[in-house]
Order: structure tokens, then C-alpha cells, then sequence
């Protein structure tokens, strides 16, 4: 386990950052304690000596050094295909191989192989989620496992729940796009679903720790590769849907992503969807699982709703305005009624609330716990307030693409501030269209852009900035061109009038600027505090 650690500052989120983690090879299986659960994915018979077979670790990426006696999982990638390293593998070490193609390694290697265990399943894939349920003696047994799959809201509606929980005496982990929650500490990820024997690795120090409950984002990808295979989640969450990740080495079109989406709902035991979204029949449309609803309009059809026991609805949203911090109040009704605050904006974190509500409501019916818990919720980068002052407002958050800018713009824009300020960059060797596409909705949404730096990679700023340019004169808005990040934070807050909503924008929870394949350490709350501080 690396050292590196950073301090998280704000809100609910935890106050450790660790950069990586290693906990392998820490004990020994049999062969047939790991494929005791396989049924009908097994194509070959594992029997008589095979099944007592020791079992030193499993290993599924090829670079990853194999041990002896490892077991070698031949997965197939968007760019690699384990099967072609199998013959590299068993002279490595490695005692088993788990294959879904045809493999002969004596005509490969001339019979050179040695005592090796080749076991044919029908997707290798599920063979390895299963495997790693079984190396790490299956802690989603041992845990409440709630996943939550949709295009946005996952991560807040994560911490909302986790919020909830821990108020009502619950010990949580989380596993999703800010990362790794295991207690107060934090672990990176680079996927928001990691592979499944990162998934099963996690639960079980999580289970070590003495959680009672997981709290899962599980994207579309996700399930398209199985990461999550074999594990019975107790509730699977809907949030919503909308069109993204489809192409490259993602999802063919939008067909697929909504499908993937549904398959979460196929292994569940509680469904709680967004009835206000017109694609969660989709995600119900073969579930077996007892299914919730919550909504804001409520508009759902007759028949749809009778598969529905209970459907959890809000009325009387109020935006407020107190000292500096925007928020929404609201009433719900459902399981049980009761008064919701929360102070970060936007009509679509009413709906993430609703959505904690739900699944909350089968762990309390503690009204004030939930409504505290809801209150104080502030997650890493999204529509995160940072109190500086009373006379206007500053949040950051992680819109990076014109979709999402437009969202929460057009929701700070519903508070009626003095000025909308929005400060933002594009990424280098990115798309253009991206960089045109922000600085147009910027332009016409905000009454000043304040055009920047945001990981230009191998880009100069400069030219990424003109890029960006071109969008902005698309309207009619005021802006102003600062290329160092830093001198732009400290200029929207020198230069800031009574009653200004000033977005930072794309960065979000990310804490680093990426220069010519160099992450430099660059966290905007320090930025911030730093240029408070020296006023």
C-alpha cells in the first residue's frame, strides 16, 4: 500500500485519499472451493485430484506477475485477448487456466507444460467474478448490497444513502466514481465499476472493517463485462437516462447502454426506480425483483404503476437563498411523510434525495435522521459549495462536456443571482467540438465566462483557449481569457459582486492538472482557501 495521502476538505466525503492498494496473495484455495458455485458455466468436468488442487492467487491481466501455482484467467479486452498469453502464463507458474476458446498448449509448446489444469467455461468474464467471490469467501454475503446504476446523480445519491445510513447507526462502504470508501479512508479507481476481483477485493476489506453495507454505482460497462456477476444485490437503483458512453470500445448505440442498464434489475432482490424517467420500464421490463418507485411528476402511467408497491413523491419544492448557499426544500410522502432540506441546488438533487429516501426508508423512519443527514451532504465535486462569503455564491463542479454544463447552469440560473459566473477550460487532445459546444452554452447561459486551463495535456493552453473561443462569440455573453488556472480562480473572486453565482467548472473532484503526461498536484479548495487566505 503506497503513503501517498491527501486531505479531503469538504462535506461528507472522507478525509483520506490513498493513492493505490495491494492486497494480494495472501492465502491459499483449493481448485475446487473456487468453482464450488460455477453450475452451468462450466463446459469441462473439474473432478477427482483437479478439485484438490492448491490455488496460490488469481491472475487476469498479463501484467501482473504470475506466481506459481496461480491461476491464469484468459479474458478478452477491446485491444488484447488473455487466451494469446496463456502458453507465457503456465511457464510463469501457473497451474490452471480458465479458458472460453478451444487451447491445445501441447501443440503450442511442444507438450513442455507440465502438470497444468485447463478448465473451458462459457464466458470467462463471469468465471472470473465468481472466482473472486470465492478467493475473498464471498463478502457480498456478508454485506446490504445496494447498486445504483443511470447516467447521472449516481455518486450524490451514493453519499446521500450513505449519509442516511451512518445517521441511523449503519457502518457503509462505498464503491463508485470518486472512489473507494472503506471508513475514513478513500481509495482511487480509475473505473467506476473496477474489475470484478477489484469488487470482491474491496468488499472484503470492507467487511474487515466492519461494514454492514455496500453502496455500489455499477455503470453500464460494468455489467456489459460482468463485473458484477453472481452477486444478488438486496436493492438496484435506477436514477435516470440519457444518451452517452455509446461508441468506441463502449456501447455499439444506445440499444446496448440501455440494455446493459437493465441487466443490473435481473439480479436484485428490490428494484427503486425514477418513474419519472420513461425508460425505467425498460429497466423493469423482465425483473423479477418487488419494485419502488419515486418521482417528482408522478407521471407514470396507470398500468405500469400497479407492478409499482410503493411510489415515493415530492411536492412544495422552494429554492432558498441563505448567507451564500443555495438550496431546495421539499415535503415527501411515500413510506411515511416528512420535510427535506438540502443545501446544494437544483431541482435534480430533489429527485437524488427522493431516491435515498426510498431506499433509506427500509433501514429508518427516523424523519429527523433523514433530514439532517440530507442537509449536510456536500459531495466532492458536484454543485460543491465553498463558503467564503455571504455576498455571492461559489461552487465547483465537474461538468466537462456541453450536456452537462447546459444542466447546471440552467439550474443556478433558476435562483435568479446578480451574475452568473462561470469559470471553465477544455481538455487537450480532446474533440473541438466539445471546446465550441462549452464556450457557446457558456456565453449564452452565463453573464460572464471566464475562459481557462484545464488539462491541456500535450496542448498549449493558448491554442485550446482559441478553440473555445470560437463557441463564445456563438453569444452574447461577456468573458474574459486567464490561462493560468490559479490567476483565474483568484480573479472571479476578487472581482466578485453582492449576489454572484461563480461555477467552477469541469475539474471537480479531480485534484491534479495533467501537463505533457504530467499530473501536477492542483486541488481548487486549496487554490481557494490559499487565495481567502491572503486577502
Amino acid at each position: 500500500m503506497k503513503d501517498a495521502e491527501y486531505r479531503f476538505v469538504t462535506g461528507e466525503t472522507p478525509k483520506i485519499f490513498i493513492v493505490d492498494i495491494d492486497f494480494r496473495g495472501v492465502l491459499m484455495k483449493k481448485l475446487g472451493e473456487l468453482t464450488a458455485r460455477f453450475g452451468d458455466l462450466l463446459l469441462s468436468d473439474i473432478s477427482g485430484a483437479e478439485l484438490d488442487k492448491d490455488i496460490s492467487s488469481i491472475v487476469y491481466d498479463t501484467r501482473t506477475k504470475i506466481e506459481k501455482d496461480a491461476a491464469f484467467v484468459c479474458i478478452k479486452g477491446a485491444s488484447f485477448d488473455g487466451h494469446e498469453f496463456a502458453l507465457e502464463a503456465v511457464k510463469s507458474g501457473a497451474g490452471v487456466l480458465f479458458v472460453e476458446d478451444d487451447i491445445n498448449l501441447d501443440d503450442i509448446s511442444g507438450g513442455a507444460t507440465g502438470n497444468v489444469t485447463v478448465i473451458k467455461v462459457k464466458d470467462t468474464r463471469k468465471a472470473l467474478s465468481l472466482l473472486s467471490a470465492a478467493w475473498f469467501d464471498h463478502p457480498a454475503d456478508k454485506l446490504t448490497t445496494i447498486g445504483l446504476t443511470g447516467t447521472k446523480g449516481k455518486s450524490t445519491t451514493c453519499y446521500m444513502i450513505k449519509s442516511i445510513l451512518e445517521g441511523a447507526g449503519r457502518k457503509c462502504g462505498i464503491i463508485g466514481t470518486i472512489g473507494i470508501v472503506i471508513g475514513e479512508k478513500v481509495y482511487e479507481t480509475h473505473n467506476t465499476t473496477p474489475e470484478s476481483f477489484l469488487v470482491q477485493e474491496y468488499m472484503k476489506m470492507m467487511v474487515d472493517a466492519g461494514c454492514d453495507t455496500l453502496i455500489m454505482e455499477v455503470s453500464s460497462q460494468g455489467l456489459k463485462q460482468s463485473r458484477v456477476y453472481g452477486v444478488i444485490f438486496d436493492i438496484a437503483v435506477f436514477t435516470n437516462l440519457s444518451k452517452d458512453h455509446i461508441g468506441g470500445a463502449e456501447h455499439k448505440d444506445f440499444e446496448e447502454y440501455v440494455y446493459c442498464k437493465s441487466l443490473l434489475f435481473k439480479q436484485c432482490k428490490k428494484a427503486v426506480v425514477n418513474t419519472d424517467d420513461p425508460h425505467f420500464t425498460d429497466m423493469i421490463k423482465d425483473s423479477t425483483a418487488e419494485i419502488e418507485g419515486f418521482c417528482i411528476d408522478g407521471a407514470a402511467s396507470a398500468d405500469i404503476t400497479k407492478k409499482i408497491t410503493v411510489i415515493e413523491k415530492a411536492s412544495g419544492l422552494t429554492l432558498t437563498k441563505k448567507g451564500g448557499i443555495m438550496g431546495i426544500e421539499f415535503d415527501y410522502a411515500g413510506h411515511f411523510p416528512g420535510k427535506a432540506a438540502l443545501s446544494i441546488p437544483g431541482r435534480f438533487n430533489v429527485m437524488n434525495a427522493l431516491c435515498a429516501i426510498t431506499v433509506c426508508s427500509h433501514f429508518t423512519n427516523d424523519t429527523k435522521v433523514i433530514s439532517d443527514a440530507l442537509y449536510s451532504v456536500h459531495v466532492r465535486g458536484r454543485l460543491e459549495p465553498v463558503k467564503i462569503s455571504d455576498r455571492f455564491t461559489l461552487l465547483i463542479d465537474y461538468a466537462h462536456n456541453a450536456v452537462a454544463l447546459e444542466n447546471v447552469l440552467g439550474t443556478l440560473r433558476e435562483y435568479e443571482p446578480g451574475r452568473l459566473v462561470c469559470l471553465f477550460g477544455c481538455g487537450g487532445n480532446r474533440s473541438k467540438d466539445r471546446r465550441y459546444e462549452m464556450g457557446e452554452i457558456s456565453s449564452k447561459m452565463a453573464d460572464l465566462t471566464v475562459v481557462t486551463s484545464d488539462n491541456p495535456r500535450y496542448e498549449k493552453p493558448e491554442d485550446i483557449i482559441n478553440d473555445i473561443l470560437i463557441g463564445v462569440n456563438r453569444g452574447t455573453g461577456k468573458y474574459i481569457t486567464i490561462p493560468d488556472r490559479r490567476d483565474a480562480i483568484r480573479y472571479v473572486i476578487e472581482n466578485a459582486e453582492d449576489g454572484d453565482c461563480i461555477l467552477l467548472a469541469g475539474k471537480g473532484n479531480e485534484d491534479y492538472q495533467e501537463i505533457e503526461g504530467v499530473r501536477y498536484h492542483m486541488d481548487e479548495r486549496e487554490i481557494i482557501a490559499d487565495i481567502v487566505g491572503g486577502v
